[in-house]
């Protein structure tokens, strides 16, 4: 009999043992996997991750982040560009990440007045020079502005051309960040410009004539080729929106700038089509509210 309770204890012990062996390894188990799949497990938080505060700023792309035309008539400003510039009424994107002293050291602009999606790649290999914690792109209304509607990029080559830049400073710099802005609504900007006569001659010098070409003209020929202007930038935002997207530290604006209503008041007053300084402040702001937003913008 007591041999028999002894042996009855002892299978009860080894149980019990087991049992918390088992309990132990679920629970560290379900430990681990929850810790992954929350903001305090580390599991699918490692790899890349956006940072709200990068401390040093590149900017690429085209005239408008050359401030062109918004100080004087036909020329580059880059001292108000919306990412780098070190105006104060401006507020840059660099100085109101950076502060308006460190700014000058800790940012580059890169963008050249005229350039197109096959310039991009080259400019991003500048920038990546420095290593940036992020590089601002704004490119595209140069592909959509031609002198004529045909001689638009292609929809395929600004994605070819927009993947193989982004492969480039990926492989240059891998650890920096990408803020995309979407190319503008050329049309709402020829509807702000096109019935002030002095305006109008400029646009003659060869300002986007693609969408600027006969401003007054009502005919259909007229309204189709602004038209096709107009769906060939809503393409391209797709593309940027797209390819971005797959690089875990890429930040496309959602179509911000696109859907911006810039007025007469943000645009030059030279040609009522590039930013003025106002409408430069505009950018900064809204590339700041992107920047640092927590989430991806959606």
């Amino acid at each position: 009999m007591g041999t028999t309770a002894a042996r009855r204890r002892t299978r009860r012990t080894l149980a019990a043992a087991v049992a918390t062996a088992a309990l132990l390894a679920g629970g560290a188990t379900a430990c681990d996997s929850g810790g992954a799949g929350t903001g305090g497990g580390r599991g699918a938080q490692a790899g890349p991750h956006w940072n709200t505060a990068p401390k040093s700023i590149a900017a690429v792309g085209d005239s408008i982040t050359r401030g062109f035309d918004a100080c004087s008539v036909l020329a580059d400003c880059p001292e108000v560009s919306w990412a780098t510039g070190a105006d104060p009424e401006v507020g840059s994107l660099a100085t109101r990440l950076l502060g308006q002293a460190d700014a000058p050291a800790n940012s580059w602009n890169y963008a050249v007045t005229g350039s197109r999606m096959a310039d991009l790649a080259a400019q991003l290999a500048s920038a990546a020079e420095h290593k940036p914690d992020l590089v601002t792109v704004m490119v595209g209304s140069n592909d959509a502005c031609r002198p004529t509607t045909s001689s638009m990029t292609s929809v395929a080559a600004f994605k070819d051309g927009f993947e193989k830049a982004l492969a480039g400073l990926r492989a240059a710099s891998p650890s920096t960040q990408v803020y995309v802005s979407s190319v503008p609504d050329l049309q709402r900007l020829w509807e702000q410009g096109k019935d002030a006569p002095m305006v109008r001659q400029v646009w003659k010098l060869g300002i986007c004539q693609s969408m600027l070409a006969e401003p007054l003209s009502s005919t259909q020929e007229a309204k189709t080729r602004r038209e096709r202007v107009r769906a060939r930038v809503v393409e391209y935002n797709e593309v940027l929106r797209s390819v971005c997207a797959k690089d875990p530290l890429c930040r496309y604006d959602g179509g911000a700038v696109f859907q911006y209503p810039f007025g007469t008041e943000q645009l030059s007053r030279w040609d009522w089509f590039h930013p003025g300084k106002a409408g430069q402040a505009r950018l900064a702001e809204l590339a700041h509210r992107q920047v640092t937003a927590p989430e991806l913008p959606r």
